[in-house]
């Protein structure tokens, strides 16, 4: 059985296509009164009452631990996600939905699910080792890359419109992100005095609305002699722009006579579960080809909701022997799903720093379909429904693929001071050492330039300060310090 949602996943009410708003309503508030909660009156207005209430009522219903969720009363927060948060917060000590489950709104949601739309200015960020601050991802298009800001630029001053400030006068005095990078707002400007590798320069970014582009380097063949090239393919995001070119890099690498895979996740926080269970397809399809690839669980009030998925062989599917997955804090969800569902089939190991640890997904429930008094309601609740299993039963990494489900790690840096796919950057070079030598160390392997090999894959493209290192769950990969 396919199924095309989103990990965080995206799906309605299952009932909605088949029952009247008023009908799935009173069937949750059925659910919900013959549950532990008592009864209470429901306020059906677009507030932060009726957005509690709602939260309430989908929670008692479709929550994966709805029977270890706090009693507290709503009257007690100001506002819903207050409420949720308090609801969900016995679940976050060991890893289970330690903010996992939000609030948002229906568009916000929707245009960061198909194409990972956003309000910013274009790159990533983080800290090294120095404790300097430097950008760690730049977007082909956006602000920062039309101004030729590149992964490992230093940032040294930040003008908030008042005149610049260093890093440290920030930190000193406590600037909040909010306050440092500004709302999600187009048009908002921020000034950036930055150190490349020709000298400082000073640059003025303006937010635009984003798409972000799937790869963050085209797929790219790592020479060995005596031997069959390594792939290396960087995927930012499971979103629907994705499945495209993903196809077009397997075929290439196929062709290619490549047997060895660099996947690199390392800021992959997940997406679509289309997208995922493409990718399985084209790595998994031919070696595992009607095994099961991976399954969907439910709480015991919604167990006949479980369903999964097989692997199938597709026209670009290739024969892998040995992947390195590049991973990170911030590798999550949907990556998390494609190794684990991966491991039975193909000798893996991870490279850099232990996962997330998110064995679980969201629905979607939006307001307006649960009642017709709430149909002017554009809010939608993303709760933890389900976990996630591989075809072998095998889940529950609730503290990282490593630290709960024992895959192999190679501990390397995040080499910010190089780009994606430089042999020499640090936590590729490792993964090139496992692939050549069947253990983490140096190597000779070069890129060849996308250039000469550009037309092979053309086609339809259908630690930590200001809280760096606490990663909840973020809409389609989109990280705390993605601007």
């Amino acid at each position: 059985m396919r199924f095309y949602g989103l990990l965080a996943i995206f799906l309605m009410f299952t009932q909605a296509s088949q029952a009247a708003p008023g009908d799935v309503f009173n069937s949750l508030v059925e659910q919900t009164n013959s549950s532990r909660r008592p009864e209470a009156s429901v306020d059906q207005s677009c507030g932060e009452a009726g957005k509690k209430e709602f939260v309430r009522i989908v929670a008692d219903a479709w929550y994966l631990w709805y029977d270890e969720l706090a009693q507290v009363s709503p009257d007690e927060f100001d506002t819903a996600q207050a409420y949720l948060n308090a609801l969900t917060a016995p679940l976050a000590p060991d890893g289970r939905d330690p903010g996992f489950s939000y609030l948002t709104t229906q568009a916000a949601d929707n245009a960061q699910g198909s194409t990972g739309a956003y309000v910013g200015f274009g790159f990533r960020y983080g800290f090294d080792f120095q404790n300097r601050f430097l950008f760690s991802d730049v977007l082909q298009g956006g602000p920062a890359g039309d101004a030729d800001l590149q992964r490992g630029d230093e940032v040294l001053a930040i003008d908030l419109g008042s005149g610049f400030e260093t890093i440290d006068q920030l930190t000193q005095r406590q600037a909040t992100i909010e306050e440092i990078f500004g709302g999600n707002e187009a048009g908002l400007k921020r000034g950036f005095r930055v150190r490349q590798s020709q000298g400082v320069t000073e640059v003025t970014l303006s937010k635009r609305e984003l798409v972000t582009p799937p790869l963050a380097t085209e797929p790219l063949l790592l020479e060995r002699e005596g031997n069959s090239p390594v792939g290396y393919l960087n995927l930012r995001s499971f979103i629907s722009t994705a499945t495209g070119e993903l196809s077009d890099a397997m075929g290439f690498f196929r062709d290619a006579g490549v047997t060895d895979l660099v996947i690199d996740f390392r800021y992959n926080g997940g997406g679509l579960v289309s997208v995922a269970d493409t990718m399985l397809d084209l790595l998994g399809g031919l070696v595992a080809e009607n095994e099961d690839s991976w399954r969907i669980i439910h709480n015991d009030m919604r167990s006949y909701e479980d369903f999964g998925a097989v692997f199938a062989a597709l026209p670009n599917s290739m024969e892998p022997l040995r992947i390195a997955f590049i991973t990170t804090g911030a590798t999550a969800s949907a990556s998390e799903l494609v190794i684990n569902s991966l491991s039975p089939h193909v000798e893996v190991v991870l490279i850099g720093a232990d996962t997330l640890g998110k064995a679980v997904g969201q629905y979607a429930f939006d307001q307006d379909l649960v009642s017709s008094e709430w149909a002017s309601c554009d809010t939608r609740l993303r709760l933890i429904a389900f976990q996630i299993v591989n075809g072998e039963g095998d889940g529950g990494y609730y503290q990282g693929l490593v630290g709960s489900a024992g895959f192999t790690l190679c501990p390397a840096k995040d080499d910010l001071s190089r780009d994606f796919g430089d042999p020499a950057e640090s936590s590729l070079n490792a993964a090139l050492g496992w692939l050549n030598n069947g253990f983490c160390s140096a190597n000779t392997a070069t890129a060849k330039s996308n250039r000469q090999r550009r037309t092979a894959i053309e086609g339809p493209i259908d630690d930590s300060r200001w809280h760096l290192a606490e990663l909840p769950d973020a809409p389609f990969g989109l990280s705390p310090w993605v601007q």
